[in-house]
């Protein structure tokens, strides 16, 4: 029997959490795509694995929490809200560049869209504001307070 879309989810986010790719691995599709803000996209599980798992060689504390998942009446698509943080301490591989570990911690709020077939993830769309994690890292300046 297929996982339901909030068991794939969660053990989805647990494995995640538990920088246990394999795990990870075991609830995408084959077929799997994923886009990220900067025109990162990829398709295939070996694809979203290596985009995944690179968060976690940027950040070897790299971690979730979950403020909200919001499944549609349908059952296929789930919008995910939460906070990523972690500590820069490998190279972040980005559309720009490789950028080298700044020692500098981020929490960076994200939402992302959630696509499912069979009880495994088939599409993640994440989108999160790189502006704010670039400033977080150091590399651009912050913006003044306003007022």
């Amino acid at each position: 029997m297929a996982m339901t879309v909030r068991e794939a989810f969660d053990k989805g986010t647990e494995t995640f959490n538990a920088h246990d790719i394999d795990g990870f691995t075991s609830v995408l599709a084959d077929d799997v795509s994923y886009t990220a803000p900067g025109g990162m996209t990829g398709r295939g599980k070996t694809a979203c694995a290596q985009f995944f798992a690179g968060w976690f060689e940027a950040f070897p504390d790299a971690h979730v929490q979950v403020h909200g998942l919001h499944i549609t009446e349908a059952g296929d698509v789930a919008v995910e809200e939460g906070t990523f943080t972690g500590t820069h301490q490998g190279v972040l591989r980005g559309p720009a560049g490789d950028v080298p570990p700044t020692g500098r911690p981020v929490a960076v709020d994200y939402i992302q869209v959630l696509r499912f077939r069979g009880g495994k993830h088939i599409s993640f769309n994440l989108m999160f504001d790189r502006l704010l994690m670039l400033e977080q890292l150091g590399l651009l300046p912050a913006a003044a307070a306003a007022g």
